[in-house]
């Protein structure tokens, strides 16, 4: 068993843990929360034998040999190296840094204390995804990559209100591009790897982060097309477009759904099952690596969560957007 400690009691806390436990292997040992209110209601709820208010008595506790972090994305840097240094294994919630730089230091940490560090983008590791990777060849020379993800939030609605809640604040290292314009790019490097050149527009809210935004990668061959918005929605596919056919992806951020559409009409399905919880891919990957040893995934790798940073800073900069996390 792998005895995990999670720190966050938000939604995406509560679809990990469910994603999780479908692995027999994972064992939820302890919560912190900055309450103890918070934390043991949120302990009673899961069944977690284990609450902290006290970050570092958790990681020197002894009751956990890994880490999953869903905490504002400001902290991720700070609270990974921290339980990197305890010898803690950590799987930590997209983006994995505020920026490039903390994510090189974060990297240095891991391999200092021989630890295992992933980022938590799921929809890689799904088995939609794999059918993509594996029929991407079949589609003839690749010319365009196309993802959408526009999904208005509930929280754009209270800040329009006036209450400016955690999801448009730039000191917690937030905003659209990071928080899902990130499920747009991170496929794309995957599979198509670092770009010659980043191509960034947006709206700027007045909080100071991103509401939307289209990002351009150009590609030796190819172009790759993004957009992503908090303010908006839209119900677009994904598409890889080659010169014999295309690849129609249901869903981005959770592609459940592939087709192969060839020029004559012509379709396909290359859908794989897919369990409701699809969190437990990336924890089966993780837990995996723990077993065996290793310190780095095969498709998470620290290169790929790297080359995303890198864009995100990129486009941030031609947007100016900028966070204290930068400075």
């Amino acid at each position: 068993m792998i005895r995990f400690g999670v720190i966050g009691t938000n939604w995406i806390t509560d679809r990990f843990i469910a994603g999780a436990r479908l692995h027999e292997e994972f064992r939820l040992q302890a919560v912190y929360s900055r309450k103890e209110e918070t934390g043991r209601a949120f302990a009673d709820k899961h069944g977690i034998p284990h609450v902290f208010t006290n970050m570092e008595e958790m990681f020197g506790s002894g009751e956990i040999d890994a880490l999953y972090i869903a905490s504002p994305n400001s902290f991720h840097a700070a609270q990974a190296m921290d339980a990197m240094k305890h010898g803690l294994h950590v799987l930590c919630e997209k983006p994995v840094a505020s920026n490039a730089r903390e994510f090189a230091e974060m990297i240095a940490v891991a391999k200092e204390n021989g630890v295992l560090l992933m980022e938590a983008v799921k929809s890689t590791f799904m088995p939609g995804f794999g059918a993509l990777r594996e029929n991407l060849g079949r589609i003839g020379q690749v010319r365009r990559y196309f993802a959408s993800f526009c999904q208005y939030s509930s929280r754009y609605d209270a800040y329009k209100a006036g209450n400016v809640m955690n999801a448009f604040k730039p000191e917690l290292s937030n905003g659209a591009l990071v928080d899902i314009g990130i499920y747009c790019i991170y496929p794309a490097v995957v599979l198509f790897g670092k770009p010659k050149a980043v191509k960034a527009t947006g709206y700027m809210l007045e909080s100071g982060v991103d509401g939307e935004g289209s990002i351009l990668l150009e590609y030796e061959h190819m172009d790759a097309v993004l957009m992503y918005s908090k303010i908006t929605h839209s119900s677009l596919p994904a598409e890889i477009q080659g010169e014999d056919a295309s690849l129609i992806i249901n869903k981005i951020s959770e592609p459940t759904g592939i087709t192969l559409a060839y020029r004559d009409g012509r379709t396909e399905e290359l859908s794989k099952p897919t369990v409701e919880h699809n969190m437990y891919y990336e924890v089966a990957e993780f837990i995996s690596l723990i077993k065996e040893g290793r310190m780095e995934s095969a498709v998470n790798t620290h290169e790929v969560s790297m080359l995303t940073l890198e864009i995100m800073d990129e486009a941030r900069r031609q947007l100016g957007l900028v966070y204290p996390a930068d400075r």
